[in-house]
């Protein structure tokens, strides 16, 4: 029998939540104990885990005596001092959510960290582990013939309401490209098997929040634009991102184009948005198109319904715990999201945001 492994977690709002329901799913795995000082928010915590502890403080919680890993879900501004306290007291494997940090003067802090902790440490990229993705992933090399460019398209729904509204500023988030883009960084990385050495965007704050006010202020957060990464490879990728198009089939969209192909994954929104009008949500689908012979083929990449009701993830939180649980047990041997990966992926958002402001490209190195 599996070793049974229990769960500490910082922070129980939306992503907390998904985050405990697919634990719940997992054998041998459970929530054992969290920290959340909203109470509605722990309120709804315990319906999802109604056995678990809910303590009053993350001193409390790095005390709990059954603990084998701890999450971090808490707001983004929160998860460096948070790692910083769990080096200082509990430094037990480690899965935290993205971004990794938000400031470049965490930089110093969080190379402290990296050097002394003794313990794994997993980003949460769970976009890596949406299906139609993973299987873009496996695929890419094949179907292009080495891959020479990249996109990466996220038409969607503006940010929704947060505990406290940390999610309307950039002070908090790190910024939109940061906040919600390092995710689309990571898998630029991954898909290429290259580094980063020059970023170019242009962004604004066209639509959302403008008729909002939070104690005097209104939200700064972009929410949309474009962003244009040379590699070392000599490949390019670019991102477009919109927060305004929810009205779309699908949410995401990639394409890699090579000298014998391309191959494209479409990834639908949170089912929980679509319109019961329009009858069932689309499916994720994989569509490969070589240039000889000419045609695309299309497959359907279907996720299980009770993984989708889970979450708003298409399935890959399940899937992330899945391989971070064996990495708590000891049957793999690193984290397959390191804290370098976490790391480039906000460096190349910081990177983002400085040359939407600037109108300058920006060598992301800096903050690697």
């Amino acid at each position: 029998m599996a070793q049974h492994i229990r769960y500490g977690i910082i922070g129980c709002g939306m992503m907390g939540q998904e985050h405990m329901r697919n634990i719940a799913l997992l054998p041998d795995a459970s929530v054992a104990a969290f920290f959340e000082p909203d109470a509605e928010m722990a309120a709804r915590a315990l319906a999802i885990a109604p056995a678990a502890k809910s303590v009053e403080s993350l001193e409390a919680l790095l005390a709990e005596p059954e603990l084998d890993c701890l999450l971090i879900v808490s707001p983004n501004f929160r998860h460096v001092e948070q790692m910083t306290a769990i080096l200082e007291a509990r430094p037990l494997p480690l899965l935290v959510e993205k971004p990794l940090f938000t400031d470049p003067a965490d930089a110093v802090r969080l190379a402290t960290f990296r050097d002394a902790y003794p313990a794994p440490v997993w980003v949460a990229m769970e976009y890596r582990y949406m299906p139609v993705i993973s299987e873009f992933l496996n695929r890419a090399e094949a179907a292009t013939g080495g891959i020479k460019q990249l996109s990466i398209r996220e038409h969607r729904f503006p940010f929704l309401e947060k505990v406290g509204d940390w999610n309307r500023f950039n002070r908090y988030t790190g910024g939109t490209f940061v906040e919600k883009c390092c995710h689309f960084f990571d898998l630029m990385r991954l898909t290429l098997g290259a580094e980063p050495v020059r970023v170019m965007a242009s962004a604004a704050q066209a639509v959302n929040h403008l008729d909002e006010a939070y104690g005097g202020e209104t939200p700064d957060i972009i929410d949309s634009g474009y962003v244009i990464v040379d590699f070392d490879s000599g490949a390019r990728a670019m991102l477009e991102l919109c927060m305004f198009a929810e009205g779309s089939a699908y949410q995401e969209e990639l394409s890699a184009v090579g000298p014998v192909g391309k191959v494209e994954a479409f990834v639908p929104g949170p089912g929980r948005f679509w319109p019961a009008h329009l009858g069932a949500a689309p499916v994720a689908k994989l569509v490969e198109s070589p240039r000889a012979p000419q045609g695309p083929v299309v497959h359907e990449i279907p996720v299980d319904p009770t993984l989708l009701d889970a979450g708003d993830h298409n399935g890959s939180t399940f899937y992330q715990h899945q391989k971070f649980v064996d990495l708590v047990r000891g049957a793999a041997a690193a984290p397959e999201v390191s804290l370098a990966d976490g790391w480039a992926a906000v460096a190349m958002g910081l990177a983002a945001q400085e040359s939407a402001r600037t109108g300058q490209a920006v060598d992301p190195r800096r903050w690697m």
